[in-house]
């Protein structure tokens, strides 16, 4: 009879009611909904524009404004509308000509060299930062750190005006809030300075904080010993404290390289005249199949495709260790 009454109680619940006491009872069920919920959204948010490419790099020039991509599907006898564009024909040969209308592989060079010059800089003065903040004690400390962070909140348009000021060399750089001329900086605009420095002042605190964390880590018996045997500080830190933070070191400077090789706004805005297509990173060759009057658009996926290969590679190459070093420095004692 208590059996019956309580299946009767049961079924009167809805259905929201009944999974939730379901939840409770096999907690299971409810990691499977967040590992399925956050799988979709993984598969939305990140992996569907990069299929968009490559239907839009594969369909003919000729098809690209010729209707929509989502073709209609007679199933069942049933009509409806497939909810994935298809590319509306097949030319590959979009990824040859990419390199055959413009040198694309040079852009790719160069922002591979912009890259690593600016992977090492951050990680040279990051290396001397961290060393500071990590294994110094001074009045002041945690009151600068924050203010360095601080700096990566601002959004990158923030800095455009001045820097492109300062770069175009015109105008003598002032005393803040007077007409006091301290120096005319040299031209460095179309060129690689007017990139370099802002990546590296824009990169810097992740960096700063990263090897912070890792370089407070070493014991200071390891230090000690080595500065016993005549090493400098500086000795100390490239020779005993670098290579025992290389997980952090190393997840550093990938998160730099990725950061910088991908990098978009001051690249399309620091290179503004033809000159500057000599060393121009990926974004000027992408740019450059889109004209005053056409904007070969199967082309610009197709660029975009190769030029993120890459950074695909290394990130499945290194992502273990970009995991162990962000996990291992937030997790040390």
């Amino acid at each position: 009879m208590a059996t019956t009454t309580e299946n009767q109680e049961q079924s009167s619940d809805g259905p929201l009611q009944r999974w939730t006491q379901s939840a409770i009872q096999n907690p299971d069920k409810v990691y499977r909904a967040l590992f399925y919920a956050a799988m979709v959204f993984f598969l939305v948010t990140t992996l569907f524009p990069f299929y968009w490419l490559i239907v839009l790099a594969v369909t003919p020039e000729g098809n690209l404004l010729a209707g929509s991509f989502l073709p209609s599907v007679n199933l069942f006898g049933v009509s409806g509308t497939f909810p994935l564009p298809v590319p509306k024909g097949f030319n590959p040969g979009a990824f040859v000509t990419v390199f055959e209308q413009v040198p694309f592989h040079l852009y790719m060079l160069n922002s591979f060299a912009l890259a690593v010059t600016t992977t090492v800089i951050v990680l040279f003065v990051a290396s001397l930062a961290g060393y500071v903040f990590g294994r110094l004690r001074f009045p002041g400390r945690a009151l600068l750190m924050l203010a360095i962070l601080a700096i990566s909140y601002f959004p990158p348009a923030a800095f455009v005006i001045p820097l492109f000021q300062a770069f175009a060399g015109n105008a003598p750089i002032t005393v803040p809030f007077t007409s006091i001329p301290l120096f005319t900086p040299p031209r460095m605009l179309n060129t690689p300075g007017s990139m370099v420095l802002p990546f590296s002042a824009l990169f810097m605190p992740l960096s700063i904080f990263i090897l912070t964390t890792f370089y407070g880590q070493i014991p200071d018996g390891l230090e000690d010993a080595a500065r016993v045997e005549g090493t400098t500080r500086l000795g100390a830190l490239f020779r005993v404290i670098m290579p025992l933070s290389a997980p952090g070191v190393a997840t550093a400077a990938v998160l730099t390289f990725i950061a910088v090789y991908n990098e978009y706004f001051f690249s399309s805005i620091m290179a503004t005249s033809p000159e500057a297509t000599k060393w121009s990173p990926i974004v000027g060759g992408i740019l450059s199949y889109q004209t005053q009057y056409t904007t070969q658009y199967n082309l610009m996926a197709a660029a975009s495709i190769v030029g993120v290969l890459p950074v695909v590679i290394l990130v499945v190459v290194a992502q273990e260790r970009i995991v162990s070093g962000l996990t291992s420095g937030a997790l040390k004692e």
